[in-house]
């Protein structure tokens, strides 16, 4: 995905996973066939808006970034960058075609959880990197990230118990 060089790196790859995550929610939201899941979806896309600009507004306050005490450098950021590219986001493919092509409301939501999966171990190791100000700000979005995997959760038990 991307070589960092400064903490604007970390929080630009940030951006980039909330936008195409809100682009993925909003494309599989209009064509859900299930009002519930479509709904779902599109509080999940709002909030992937939203986490958005809250780092759009971080973007331009960060500029060191912080390797964790006793780590080597090119080891830890090869580590990162191994996140990213194992992120289902960034992968490969079409995520908003895999989600909208999900075969059923099933298995929408179980992609839409390996998406929340993936952005929170994104978001934990980005904490280690950034100044403790700003790591506080993306805590909460870390936190909000991992509500929405219970809620996906939550949506997925419903609806293996309607089948």
């Amino acid at each position: 995905m991307a070589s960092f060089f400064d903490g604007s790196d970390i929080v630009g790859t940030a951006i980039e996973i909330e936008r195409r995550g809100r682009n993925v929610y909003s494309k599989a939201a209009a064509a859900a066939t299930n009002p519930d899941v479509k709904s779902f979806l599109e509080f999940f896309a709002g909030e992937e808006a939203r986490h958005q600009t809250i780092f759009e507004a971080m973007a331009g306050r960060i500029s060191k970034i912080e390797i964790p005490a006793g780590s080597d450098e090119a080891e830890y950021m090869d580590y990162v960058q191994a996140l990213l590219d194992s992120h289902a986001l960034f992968c490969g493919g079409a995520p908003e075609q895999d989600l909208a092509n999900a075969s059923d409301a099933i298995a929408a939501i179980e992609l839409a959880s390996r998406f929340e999966k993936d952005t929170i171990l994104y978001f934990r190791e980005m904490m280690d990197l950034l100044p403790q100000n700003e790591s506080d700000i993306v805590k909460q979005c870390l936190n909000e990230e991992r509500g929405h995997l219970r809620q996906l959760r939550a949506m997925l038990v419903k609806l293996r118990n309607k089948s």
